[in-house]
């Protein structure tokens, strides 16, 4: 399996092929070019994921490479939606599937809330304006974290928790930015919209790690099974979502979002075009500051789910402070 090191130099490109950019292959390099000439190239060795925007033509020669180097390949709508993906996978890892449909417990869907409302709890703690309505908040949330763990609770009653905790922290992470609530693929205002960009993003590289291991996707241990959603990647996505929510709130402040980028359409908000480039990219950027974390992290979760551990020894995310 991949090794931490060697993952340290994998690469994540995002490929906007549907805007004067073009996607080749030369020798085992992949190369990504426009009108001016060259934009991105690198060995197919060193890639970890591609994101190819726009329309695409997916030719074998593609689906061998990404086979034969163990990249992924994720589809991507102009309007950045994902609709299809190629994830480089282990296959046969029949004890770790046997583990995921034999396991009852609550223990970890605790473990993972945790861990969720206390990066919350940091992230409101680092803004500069301590309102009264601010020391509130985080008094809330520090007295939800410590209902967890519990073993009397059920998984309507932690999802009860993390629902209400996230309400909380999300009035004050976004309360300068005429929040109206966090409304999931509704995008409603430009900031849901891009947190549901930064957020897919974050999906498709924890599912892309998940597969490394040759987990079942679909079996989560905190989010029920439900036909076609990747449970287990929506339950570790949980603890990161912070890095998202931070570099939204940090566009904000530096004056990086502009309204007029973005389209409304149909009651939604859009980003369509060379302007989506801006925005895909530092989220991407945001997130990759944090790579070897995640990965160290699915790692972690791994072993430690293999080797029935106890939950002082699964991971934990600590972010940046």
């Amino acid at each position: 399996m991949l090794s931490a090191p060697d993952f340290k130099q994998k690469k994540i490109i995002v490929a906007l092929l549907s805007y004067d950019e073009k996607m080749s292959f030369k020798n085992d390099n992949i190369v990504i070019t426009d009108k001016t000439g060259i934009k991105h190239q690198s060995s197919c060795y060193r890639l970890f994921a591609v994101f190819i925007v726009g329309h695409a033509t997916i030719t074998t020669g593609l689906l061998q490479r990404a086979k034969k180097f163990g990249f992924s390949i994720v589809l991507l709508s102009h309007g950045l939606i994902p609709y299809g993906s190629w994830l480089a996978k282990a296959e046969g890892n029949v004890l770790l599937r046997k583990k995921q449909y034999s396991y009852q417990g609550m223990d970890i869907a605790q473990h993972i809330v945790h861990n969720k409302i206390d990066q919350q709890i940091k992230a409101l703690k680092h803004l500069r304006t301590k309102t009264a309505p601010l020391k509130q908040a985080i008094n809330q949330l520090l007295e939800y974290q410590n209902r967890l763990p519990n073993a009397t609770l059920d998984m309507h009653e932690i999802l009860g928790i993390e629902g209400i905790a996230s309400r909380v922290y999300f009035t004050q992470m976004f309360n300068e930015m005429q929040w109206k609530g966090r409304k999931p693929r509704a995008k409603q205002d430009i900031t849901n919209l891009l947190l549901d960009i930064g957020y897919t993003q974050l999906f498709h590289f924890i599912d892309a790690l998940l597969n490394l291991y040759g987990f079942d996707t679909y079996q989560g241990v905190y989010h029920q099974l439900f036909y076609q959603r990747k449970s287990l990647v929506c339950d570790l996505v949980e603890p990161f979502r912070i890095i998202i929510d931070k570099r939204v709130r940090k566009a904000y402040k530096l004056g990086q979002i502009h309204e007029e980028d973005f389209s409304f359409i149909n009651g939604q908000y859009r980003l369509f075009g060379k302007q989506s480039q801006l925005y895909t990219t530092f989220l991407l950027k945001s997130l990759l500051n944090h790579k070897a974390e995640i990965f160290l992290y699915v790692q972690s979760y791994y072993r430690a789910f293999m080797q029935n551990k106890p939950m002082e020894k699964y991971p934990i995310f600590v972010g940046e402070g």
